[in-house]
């Protein structure tokens, strides 16, 4: 069974949603270790309620970045994983940290990719008047949010939406896109090849893999 080890900084609903997925056998993948740079991040009791192994590493205990990201790099390798997942990892990884995990690290981004790299994903949707917002699955690589996309869910921008209302409806989609393409990496369907996302043997456009999202409530 592949081995998955699970970087947070806060609450942890993605990773909720890949621990429920393990545990109903929709995803057949172990979750190994689940590691946060946030002591208080509320992820971390979620994985220990589900018997994971949860632990934090503090900034401050290291000289930058670099130093962070190799301890970090340390870590996870301790764990043999086979994937590592960014479950709301609010640090930018350095490059070496990302050549090292290179095709074997993905993450989840609140916004349609390419648009809204960054923060602040939903304000900046309202504020430019867009009719639909949504997330990405993609794979890292050192540009930030910028690695290629491997799956997209968007939901409509009602009249009165705030950012909480946008954050909320996204959410649910999130816990569905998620799980799922991490179980095409598990079965062998996804790789990064030559900067490109491809499934089953064929490469994904700029918006990823023509997916019906009701098909993932099956």
């Amino acid at each position: 069974m592949k081995r998955i080890v699970v970087l947070i900084s806060g609450s942890g609903s993605n990773l909720q949603a890949i621990i429920d997925a393990c545990q109903l056998g929709r995803l057949k993948a172990e979750i190994v270790a689940v590691l946060s740079n946030k002591a208080d991040a509320f992820g971390l009791q979620r994985a220990q309620k589900a018997g994971i192994a949860a632990e934090s590493l503090a900034i401050g205990d290291y000289a930058d970045r670099e130093a962070f990201d190799h301890a970090l790099q340390q870590k996870i390798d301790s764990h043999q994983p086979d994937l590592v997942v960014l479950a709301g990892y609010m640090r930018i990884l350095s490059g070496p940290f990302v050549t090292h995990y290179r095709g074997r690290l993905i993450n989840i981004h609140p916004s349609l990719l390419p648009k809204y790299p960054g923060l602040h994903t939903h304000r900046r949707a309202l504020e430019n008047g867009d009719s639909e917002h949504g997330a990405s699955v993609h794979f890292v690589t050192e540009q930030l949010d910028g690695g290629p996309v491997i799956l997209q869910a968007s939901i409509p921008i009602l009249p009165n939406d705030t950012e909480q209302d946008l954050a909320k409806r996204l959410l649910s989609k999130e816990h569905l896109i998620y799980p799922r393409v991490i179980q095409w990496w598990v079965e062998g369907r996804l790789e990064l090849r030559e900067d490109r996302a491809w499934l089953d043997g064929q490469p994904l456009g700029a918006s990823g893999a023509d997916f019906a999202l009701d098909e993932l409530d099956t």
